[in-house]
C-alpha cells in the first residue's frame, strides 16, 4: 500500500512533508549524475509482476513493478511493458469508455475540495 501511496503522490505532484523512499532514491541518481532511463515491466509468473529498472550508466536492476513505477514519476523515466505481459494482463478499454474516462479527468481538473462543501 506504501508504493499505491507513492504512486498516486507523484501523479498529483503534491511532495510529502518528508522524502518517501523513492523521493531519496531518484536524489541518490541525481547526486550520483546517473539517470533512470526506463522501466520495463517484463514478465508475470504466478501471479507476480516483474519488473527492471535500466539506467543512463547501462546497469539493469530487478525491481518490484510498483517501486519502479513510483520511482519512474520521479524521474520522468519511461515505462514499458513487454508483449507478454500486455497479452496475459492487459486490459482493452473500448473507444467509448476511454472518452468517458477523459470527460472525468477533465471534470477533475476544474473542482477543488470546496465545491463539495461540508455536511452539516
Amino acid at each position: 500500500m506504501t508504493e499505491a501511496t507513492a504512486i498516486a503522490m507523484a501523479q498529483a505532484d503534491e511532495p510529502p512533508p518528508r522524502p518517501l523512499t523513492h523521493d531519496l532514491f531518484r536524489d541518490v541518481l541525481d547526486a550520483l549524475s546517473v539517470r533512470l532511463s526506463t522501466v520495463n515491466i517484463v514478465s508475470l509468473r504466478d501471479g507476480i509482476f516483474f519488473a527492471d529498472l535500466i539506467f543512463s550508466n547501462g546497469v539493469e536492476v530487478s525491481a518490484r513493478p510498483s517501486d519502479s513505477i513510483a520511482l519512474a514519476l520521479r524521474t520522468g523515466a519511461r515505462i514499458f511493458a513487454s508483449e507478454e505481459v500486455m497479452q496475459e494482463a492487459g486490459v482493452t478499454i473500448p473507444d467509448d469508455q476511454e472518452d468517458e474516462v477523459e470527460k472525468f479527468r477533465e471534470f477533475l481538473d476544474t473542482i477543488s475540495p470546496e465545491d463539495f462543501g461540508r455536511a452539516g
